[in-house]
């Protein structure tokens, strides 16, 4: 820049150099520093779209427990105002958001659903050992770990486990977590769920055949060392179908382990947009990557959970 700054105000100079990164006066309706361009450095208060008595929906004693938001890179694709939108729309009762490896949306998602009247559950899908940046590709290696908080303690707990595990890289946007830090962590206040096709307990069985005797021995270890490390009243199998050919005989496997070790079940949609519209944005995700993307990301849209219900029949 030189030792002679021209004769103009700082404010001036800093206000042309702001037009040439972004040309025109002209601010869009309605824009704000909330998402690229940013026009401002605020973010104007959600408000929830306007509805009518005759679109009020009628309650749904479901909470959705499993959901990626556009937080989720290459992976989750609807924002969190949206998502909580189309809970609201489906007449749920309550509504998790589990982004990986941290809360980066929890600002914007609690703003939605307090204007929604919606309770929520703030959570965290972990990945195991040392982590790659979700930036660079849609489905990096590890095992995840679903974890929903129980409260605020809950929450101050994982956010010190997350930011421990930040801390442990010099790489921003890595992570190096294990079982044995997060246990530390959890003391009682956090909800385990056995998770997607990553997590530990399904991992272990083979996607493209029936499991093998030795793969369900696996599925079942991995099971017992959750709840060995977090307590039994803490871990719960989850179970969805997003019509893969296996999902049924999985489901039914893990159905059978968790009534074996006296487990709840709890049914999620595996959410990672708001609607089926929104499938064509997203390159695809990590719980579908490996089958046809576009397939996948039909499956895993936020639908009615009579469907959701419908689809995992235990036989």
């Amino acid at each position: 820049m030189g030792w002679h700054n021209p004769p103009i105000p700082w404010s001036e100079h800093e206000k042309r150099l702001r037009e040439a990164s972004r040309p025109g006066n002209t601010v869009p309706v309605g824009a704000d520093g909330g998402d690229s361009p940013a026009w401002s450095a605020h973010r104007h208060p959600y408000k929830a779209p306007l509805s009518t008595p005759d679109s009020e929906p009628e309650r749904v004693p479901y909470a959705e427990l499993h959901v990626h938001s556009s937080f989720s890179f290459l992976d989750g694709v609807s924002a969190p105002e949206k998502l909580v939108e189309r809970s609201a729309a489906l007449g749920l009762t309550g509504l998790a958001l589990t982004d990986h490896n941290g809360f980066y949306g929890a600002v914007r998602f609690a703003e939605a659903a307090a204007a929604h009247a919606m309770p929520t559950v703030f959570g965290a899908e972990i990945t195991l050992g040392s982590s790659q940046p979700r930036t660079e590709t849609p489905d990096p290696p590890g095992t995840h770990l679903l974890v929903l908080a129980r409260g605020k303690a809950g929450y101050h707990r994982l956010s010190s486990a997350l930011t421990q595990a930040h801390l442990a890289t010099e790489e921003k946007g890595t992570m190096n977590a294990d079982l044995g830090m997060l246990a530390d962590h959890a003391e009682g206040e956090w909800l385990i769920l056995t998770g997607c096709r990553k997590g530990g307990v399904r991992r272990a069985l083979a996607d493209h055949r029936m499991p093998t005797r030795l793969e369900q021995d696996h599925s079942e270890e991995a099971l017992v060392d959750l709840v060995d490390r977090f307590g039994h009243d803490n871990v719960v199998v989850e179970l969805f179908d997003h019509q893969h050919p296996l999902d049924s005989a999985h489901n039914d496997f893990l159905a059978t382990l968790a009534a074996r070790h006296h487990l709840p079940t709890v049914v999620t949609g595996l959410v990672h947009y708001a609607t089926a519209g929104e499938a064509h944005i997203g390159p695809g995700h990590g719980c579908g990557a490996g089958e046809n993307q576009h397939e996948a990301l039909l499956r895993g849209y936020r639908r009615r959970p009579q469907d959701s219900y419908a689809r995992v029949s235990i036989s």
